[in-house]
């Protein structure tokens, strides 16, 4: 059943915490392999920055031997904060909903490269979507793949996202719509083509804030500001507005109707940026969302604790993937690994659950409040 590297360890999705988990375990001569639905390593957009925590997302690079290399990448001038009066456009003396002294920003697509490139030849299977798995009923598990193949393992790790297709082995949870929803947009090349609107978000980010919506640009590397709008709203808001998704002009036209007195110089980010609007409803899982124990599978990052988008779940996904290769190494059992990253895992990742959601309800504040 085991190789001579150790338990056969297939973890499902190549993001951070898979990442993490795979590294790790190579690391310490244990063999992994990674699928991964997305046919090559660019496929899509990773995302924005992320500010990387001295207490878990360092603790995982440092385990895998990588946090000189994410120092040398990372933008300590990232964490800044600015948080301006959404009326007057005015810096407010408040501080920026930090988490600690030194948490770097980097871009999501380079912190998943260099772990990537740290991990040997034909880790990752790409283009490989798993579709679920079944038990052999010898603790191990058979993985299913949309082209119809299958793939043994004595350890399936569910990290695969919010829309887990490994979670339903584990747990009926789905995740929530929170009333939340972030429209995504962004502007290129800012210090040249847009060197006002540079000036006013800087070097992190920027923050403006009232009446249940909140305005957010965040710089990126390469010239590039992330602009979010956050407010409450129905999942199907765009149906109530009478707004096509993919019609820019309409969707721009309402953002601005429903920002309506907001100071200009915020109302820029939106009527000068550059590409179209991407709709990010917030999804979570129950809290605390938990499971009964099952031999040969587990998750972690996002399908075991998916919560709102305000700077811990990249850092925990990274924390988990290496706590788990650390069980695996240390127990001497497959199943005494996972009961042991789990009795951590769990109790942690419901705290930190919580603390997000009220952190989301601060800066979105339901309209009952």
């Amino acid at each position: 059943m085991n190789s001579a590297h150790g338990p056969r360890v297939a973890v499902v999705g190549a993001g951070l915490g898979g990442l993490t988990l795979a590294r790790v375990l190579q690391l310490h001569g244990r063999s992994v392999t990674v699928f991964e639905r997305e046919a090559a390593t660019g496929a899509r957009s990773q995302g924005g920055s992320l500010d990387i925590h001295a207490d878990t997302g360092q603790t995982a690079l440092r385990a895998a031997g990588l946090l000189d290399r994410f120092r040398a990448l990372s933008r300590p001038e990232g964490q800044e904060w600015r948080v301006v009066d959404p009326v007057t456009g005015t810096a407010l003396p408040v501080p920026g909903p930090g988490h600690d002294d030194d948490s770097p920003e980097i871009d999501r697509g380079q912190l998943r490269g260099l772990f990537l490139e740290s991990l040997t030849e034909d880790t990752v299977r790409w283009g490989c979507a798993v579709t679920g798995a079944t038990p052999l009923g010898d603790g191990s598990w058979r993985l299913l793949v949309d082209d119809g193949t299958t793939e043994d393992a004595d350890l399936v790790v569910g990290a695969d996202g919010a829309w887990s297709r490994i979670r339903p082995a584990l747990s009926d949870a789905a995740p929530g719509y929170t009333g939340v929803t972030f429209v995504e947009t962004g502007l290129d090349d800012c210090d040249t083509r847009h060197p006002s609107l540079a000036r006013m978000v800087g070097n992190g980010t920027l923050l403006a804030t009232a009446d249940g919506k909140a305005l957010l640009a965040q710089r990126n590397s390469n010239g590039h500001i992330r602009v979010y709008v956050a407010f409450r709203a129905p999942h199907d808001w765009q149906v109530a507005a009478g707004v096509e998704p993919d019609d820019t002009a309409a969707v721009r036209a309402h953002l601005l109707k429903t920002f309506n007195g907001w100071d200009e110089s915020l109302l820029r980010l939106l009527r000068h940026h550059d590409g179209g609007f991407v709709n990010r409803p917030v999804f979570v899982l129950p809290v605390p969302h938990t499971w009964e124990h099952v031999p040969g599978i587990t998750l972690l990052g996002d399908a075991a604790h998916l919560m709102p988008p305000v700077g811990l779940g990249a850092n925990l996904a990274m924390l988990d993937g290496a706590d788990l290769a650390h069980a695996l190494i240390a127990e001497s059992s497959v199943d005494d690994a996972v009961r042991a990253y789990e009795s951590l895992m769990l109790p942690r990742s419901a705290r930190a659950a919580q603390d997000c959601a009220e952190a989301l309800d601060n800066l979105i504040p339901p309209t009952d409040s």
